[in-house]
C-alpha cells in the first residue's frame, strides 16, 4: 500500500502540542517529518507522568510520543548563525514548513512565509498561533487554555449554575487544532500538484475554540446573547440529563428526541406509570414540569448500582453513556475492537500503549506505533543529506553534548 504523503518532506519547527501533532498525523500518512528541537529538548519531552501527578516510574512522556511518533529529530540551537544558515539548507528540499513560531521570531530566523515563499515558491508554509497572523495581538504568546478555553466562552460555558469555571484538561484545543492544520496542509498540496504554487495555510486556538463551540456560538451571533448554562435540576429535556446513581457513579441520558424514546425509557427504569403522567406526556409539558421529573428521577436512579441500570438500560434501544474514568474508558472493549491503543514498541522505554491516529484507512495502514525520536537521533544524516559539510555538521553536534 502506497503512503498518500509518500516523497513530502516537512520541516516543523515548533514545540508543544497543536502543530506537532499535524506533524504527527502527516507522518501517519506517509510524510517524512524532520523535526527541530532546540539542542536540551522541549519541556514537553521531559514532562513525565509524575510530574503531572500520577503515581508512576515510567521514564518517558507518553503524551510527547504521541505527538511526535514517526519524525525524525534534527536539534539545532538557532543561537548559532550556522545553525540558522543549515536551517535554510533543510528547507530548500521541503514541501512544508509546519511552525508555530510567533511572526516576530519567524521573521527573525528568515521563516516569515514573505522570505520563504520567495525563495521557494513551490513551499506551503502551515501556522499555527494563539490569536492568528493579523491584529494587535498576533504576536502574543498562549496555550490553548487561554485562547482557545478561556477567551472563546467555552471556560464560562462549561460549568453549572454556581460552580466555578470548568478547569480544561491538557491538548483539547491543540488536538482539534491540529487537524485543521492537517487539512489546511493537505488541500494546499493538492492545489500546488495543479499549479505549482504554494501558500500559506494559518490555524489559530481562538477560532478553533469558535468553531468548536460553533453551535453556540452561531446563535449568539444571531441573538447577542450568549446561551444559558445546562442546570440539571432544571434541564429543559429530562432524558438528556446526567444523574447519580445509588454507588455514586453517574450517568447521562442522552434521548434528544425525547418523545420517541419516552415510552421505552419509562419501561427500562420500571416506571411505567410516569408515561401515563399528564404532566410527563410529551416534550412540551416534561419542559414545563422538568424540576418535578429531575427529582423523580434522582429518587429512581439512586435506588440501584451503575452496573445494574447498565443492564437495564441496555434491555431497550436508548442512547445514553456511564460516565467513566479515563482509566475505565481505555479499556473499553468497543475501543479495542477499533484499535484505537495500540502497542508501541519503543527503543528506549519498552512497550506501552498509545493511542491511535484520529482515522483510518482501507487502502493504507496507519498505527500509530512507530517511536518517537530521541532527541537530536537525525541531525548527522539531515544534515549530510542536506550537503552541509562536515567542519559545521561537527560544530552543530557540540551544541549536543
Amino acid at each position: 500500500m502506497t503512503a498518500p504523503l509518500e516523497g513530502i518532506r516537512v520541516v516543523e519547527i515548533a514545540s508543544f502540542v497543536a502543530a506537532p501533532a499535524c506533524g504527527a498525523l502527516l507522518a501517519d500518512l506517509g510524510a517524512e517529518v524532520i523535526k527541530i528541537e532546540v539542542p536540551w529538548g522541549e519541556v514537553y519531552r521531559h514532562s513525565l507522568p509524575r510530574f503531572a501527578g500520577f503515581d508512576s516510574d515510567f521514564a518517558g512522556a507518553p503524551h510527547f510520543h504521541m505527538d511526535n511518533r514517526g519524525k525524525r529529530s534534527l536539534a539545532l540551537d538557532l543561537a548559532l548563525p550556522q545553525a540558522v544558515e543549515v536551517l535554510a539548507r533543510v528547507i530548500d528540499g521541503a514541501d512544508v514548513v509546519l511552525t508555530n513560531m510567533l511572526p516576530d521570531r519567524q521573521a527573525k530566523y528568515g521563516l516569515d512565509p514573505g522570505t520563504l515563499l520567495e525563495k521557494h515558491p513551490h513551499l506551503v508554509v502551515a501556522r499555527l498561533s494563539g490569536y492568528g497572523p493579523e491584529g494587535e495581538e498576533a504576536n502574543a504568546p498562549a496555550f490553548d487554555y487561554s485562547s482557545y478555553w478561556a477567551r472563546t466562552g467555552l471556560m464560562d460555558q462549561l460549568h453549572e449554575p454556581g460552580a466555578p469555571p470548568a478547569f480544561q484538561r491538557p491538548g483539547m484545543g491543540d488536538h482539534s487544532a491540529s487537524l485543521s492544520l492537517a487539512v489546511g496542509i493537505l488541500a494546499a498540496l493538492r492545489t500546488r500538484d495543479r499549479d505549482g504554487k504554494g501558500q500559506v495555510i494559518d490555524v489559530s486556538l481562538q477560532h478553533i475554540g469558535f468553531y468548536i463551540e460553533g453551535n453556540d456560538a452561531a446563535v449568539t451571533l444571531v441573538t447577542g446573547q450568549s446561551p444559558p448554562r445546562h442546570d440539571r435540576r432544571e434541564a429543559r429535556n429530562p432524558l438528556w440529563n446526567h444523574y447519580e446513581c445509588g454507588d455514586g457513579r453517574w450517568l447521562f441520558l442522552v434521548m434528544i428526541e425525547s418523545d420517541r424514546y419516552w415510552q421505552a425509557f419509562t419501561e427500562a427504569i420500571g416506571r411505567p406509570e410516569l408515561a401515563a403522567d399528564e404532566r410527563f406526556a410529551s416534550a412540551v409539558p416534561r419542559f414545563r414540569n422538568a424540576k418535578a421529573l429531575i427529582e423523580r428521577l434522582d429518587e429512581v436512579f439512586a435506588t440501584k448500582s451503575l452496573d445494574e441500570w447498565a443492564e437495564a438500560l441496555n434491555g431497550h434501544r436508548l442512547i445514553w453513556a456511564p460516565v467513566r474514568t479515563v482509566a475505565e474508558a481505555v479499556e473499553d472493549p468497543q475501543a479495542e475492537a477499533n484499535q484505537s491503543f495500540p502497542t508501541v514498541d519503543h527503543p528506549e522505554w519498552g512497550e506501552f500503549r498509545t493511542v491511535a491516529p484520529p482515522l483510518k484507512m482501507s487502502g493504507y495502514d496507519m498505527p500509530g506505533t512507530a517511536p518517537a525520536p530521541a532527541l537530536g537521533a537525525d541531525t548527522h544524516a539531515i544534515l549530510s543529506e542536506a550537503g552541509v559539510d562536515d567542519e559545521t555538521i561537527a560544530l552543530i553536534l557540540a551544541a549536543l553534548s
